[in-house]
């Protein structure tokens, strides 16, 4: 699997690189918790997907987009997750959060494919 747990997202700023271009990068944040754990432990066997933990956060950063289905997360927490309380848990995103349906909750860092939901 190419899922990266632990390498950490951030720079310094003297090695960052500024481009001219566009990011389809996504991804969200999230106060470390058992629910977030659960999730991040999850989403780390997903391809693509970048698992990165912080002392009181947890990041999860991808490319595109970031499916997130509520039946994987619960079977992992051992409770029920619908998309309400996922939003709950997570502190910020970055991207378009679209909530396809009852399980499945998708993050778009491409704008124009998200717009195909609004």
């Amino acid at each position: 699997m190419s899922a990266k747990v632990n390498e950490n997202i951030f720079k310094s700023m003297n090695d960052l690189e500024f481009k001219d271009t566009v990011s389809h990068q996504c991804g969200v944040t999230m106060n470390d918790s058992v629910e977030a754990r659960a999730i991040a432990e999850l989403m780390a066997t997903k391809e693509g997907i970048r698992v990165t933990y912080l002392p009181a956060m947890i990041r999860i950063d991808g490319e595109g987009r970031i499916t997130f289905k509520m039946d994987e997360i619960a079977e992992a927490l051992g409770r029920e997750m619908t998309p309400h309380l996922f939003e709950i848990s997570t502190s910020t995103h970055y991207g378009r959060m679209v909530m396809v349906d009852e399980n499945t909750v998708v993050l778009f860092g491409n704008m124009e494919e998200a717009m195909a939901y609004e």
